[in-house]
């Protein structure tokens, strides 16, 4: 939250007003979640398995060069399940996944990576959710034009009654809102993919909505009623 406060005449008149803007914006980026699931008799099995699948989807995560700006594993687990119906604690097979987080700033490679991860054995693709950098110019020209608009709107009620803004009290940042949700249909695209791949998903980046609020205060010139 940004606050601005003053009063050198708190016996002169005063206006509060809102200001809010709403830009609709392209994404900066999609974020995917790729989880990779392994299955054993024992443990060793399923977790040499599940490495090897590991390393198939980090290789092919990899391969696409800046196009993925960052790449992270979340959890791991490898879990026994133990029989049913078994009195005791026998175990009938071993569990086991990986759950990895990639950000792509390229969306001519989302399509094809996504299908191509989709089409890997026991790997489910979770997105992608659309989204703006933190520091994203977007937010700084929803947050202007807000204090654009309380500004206006102040300046109006101060000339309907014959008066003029003469200082600026408080100025307070509320709440900002970016929702964010996958827009997908289908449609073949090319990547520099192998010929055995399935047609790529053609994922349309959903416009992001932009949401500035503030809350300001001025003093004003005595009104002529």
């Amino acid at each position: 939250m940004a606050t601005a406060s003053q009063d050198p005449h708190p016996d002169a008149p005063h206006i509060a007003v809102r200001g809010e803007a709403h830009l609709d914006v392209d994404p900066e980026i999609a974020r995917i979640g790729v989880t990779v699931t392994s299955r054993g008799k024992d443990r060793r099995t399923a977790l040499d398995d599940l490495t090897r699948r590991n390393t198939a989807v980090l290789d092919l995560l990899k391969s696409y060069g800046d196009a993925v700006e960052r790449l992270e594993t979340g959890t791991f687990s490898l879990s026994p399940q133990l029989k049913d119906k078994d009195r005791g604690e026998r175990v009938h097979a071993y569990h086991g996944h990986v759950h990895l987080t990639a950000d792509l700033t390229d969306f001519t490679a989302l399509g094809e990576l996504t299908t191509r991860l989709a089409d890997l054995d026991l790997t489910h693709v979770d997105g992608p959710r659309w989204t703006l950098r933190p520091d994203s110019p977007a937010h700084r020209r929803a947050r202007q034009q807000a204090v654009h608009e309380a500004v206006q709107r102040a300046r109006e009620y101060a000339e309907a009654l014959g008066a003029d803004l003469a200082a600026l009290l408080e100025l307070a940042d509320l709440d900002t809102d970016t929702p964010t949700a996958p827009v997908a249909r289908t449609r073949s695209l090319t990547y520099g993919a192998p010929d055995d791949t399935p047609a790529p998903l053609d994922l349309e980046p959903q416009r992001q909505h932009v949401v500035a609020r503030v809350n300001a205060r001025f003093t004003m010139t005595p009104p002529r009623l």
